[in-house]
């Protein structure tokens, strides 16, 4: 079964049945969420509408941490995830999404971007 992004409803509003009017479309499917973990970095690339290319972070150790009195972004290596406020599951298994807090070597950091639309795992320090 194909993961679609079609608004599929099974009812109408009163309640009664509702018939499937066509097929699912090429430009309707989705994919599976990317659940970046801590570990060797790997990058892997999708296609996308228009033959345009999207980066998705499936694992890295580092993070890019804005460093606010240089005004400079800085490598830090990541130690653990500290809190996720996408899934309370996440920080047990290590997962890094956009919001998360990590704990590096330069302190507690929290995501500012998309790992899995963007490629890259970038942050500010808290």
């Amino acid at each position: 079964m194909v993961i679609t992004q079609k608004d599929l409803k099974g009812k109408t509003p009163s309640g009664g049945r509702l018939r499937q009017s066509r097929s699912k479309r090429k430009y309707e499917s989705g994919n599976l969420p990317v659940l970046t973990a801590i570990s060797k970095l790997v990058v892997r690339t999708f296609r996308t509408i228009g033959g345009h290319r999207k980066l998705r972070v499936v694992s890295s150790e580092f993070v890019n941490v804005l460093d606010n009195k240089n005004k400079k972004f800085v490598k830090a290596k990541i130690i653990r995830v500290v809190e996720n406020p996408a899934n309370r599951n996440f920080v047990r298994s290590n997962t890094m999404t956009k919001g998360a807090l990590v704990e590096t070597d330069k302190g507690n950091v929290k995501i500012t971007n998309r790992p899995g639309q963007d490629g890259v795992l970038n942050g500010v320090l808290v």
